[in-house]
């Protein structure tokens, strides 16, 4: 036993040198967030003749509690237009910008940018989905290079009220754009559909505003589903 002491206490460190990176490796490897099914809409009633355009539909309000640094996220819908969401810079809010296929922007970061009345548009990059390719890419960078400022403060593109553009594979549809409490999924990238989306409901629904006196919602909303108070952050 004396002889051997150096070569065993060799790898006896070599093998808890492998059982941490094993460790660390399944931490890193394992998903930062979890979703109880993907959502689709209700079907809702077209507008009357002559009356006010109401894109988009109402999701079931998941609370805004803020999640621990880390903690992992079960939403009941995915892509969730609220829930819980880290209440850390730069964690959550993100910067609004576009995030390629190939980085790391989590719901429980741009969770909180729609929570200040921010948009969020989002594109999966499953095989044959067009947001991942070069020319969806380029299309998205040109939609956030021409985005609007806010309907109700008149925030500036690309500060506090994004927009924010990502991929989320977790959901029906190749795109959606997201309000607090409202998505709109697409099939394709349609710009007109998605500022028309930002003109009608954004800065409108979210709980924390970022101006003085925000404008009413449209009075076109009929779900009952709309009426759902958020939880105390």
């Amino acid at each position: 036993m004396e002889r051997h002491r150096t070569p065993i206490v060799v790898i006896a460190a070599l093998a808890g040198v492998v059982l941490i990176s094993a460790f660390v490796f399944a931490s890193a490897a394992s998903p930062a967030y979890a979703c109880s099914k993907e959502w689709t809409p209700i079907p809702t009633a077209s507008p009357a003749a002559g009356g006010a355009p109401n894109p988009g539909y109402v999701q079931d309000d998941m609370g805004r509690t803020h999640a621990g640094t880390g903690e992992k996220v079960t939403y009941t819908y995915c892509p969730p237009a609220s829930g819980p969401h880290y209440n850390e810079a730069p964690l959550g809010p993100i910067q609004p910008r576009v995030y390629g296929p190939g980085d790391r922007a989590l719901p429980q970061g741009w969770i909180h940018n729609l929570e200040h009345g921010a948009m969020v548009i989002l594109y999966r990059g499953k095989d044959g989905d067009p947001g991942a390719t070069d020319a969806g890419q380029t299309a998205l960078r040109a939609l956030f290079d021409t985005f609007p400022a806010s309907p109700v403060c008149g925030i500036s593109p690309g500060t506090s009220q994004g927009p924010v553009v990502a991929r989320f594979d977790d959901m029906a549809t190749p795109y959606a754009a997201l309000v607090w409490g409202r998505v709109l999924p697409l099939n394709d990238l349609d710009t007109a559909q998605i500022l028309e989306f930002w003109q009608i409901w954004g800065e409108r629904s979210n709980p924390e505003p970022q101006c003085a006196t925000p404008s009413a919602a449209p009075s076109t909303e009929a779900s009952p589903e709309a009426s759902a108070a958020p939880s105390p952050s």
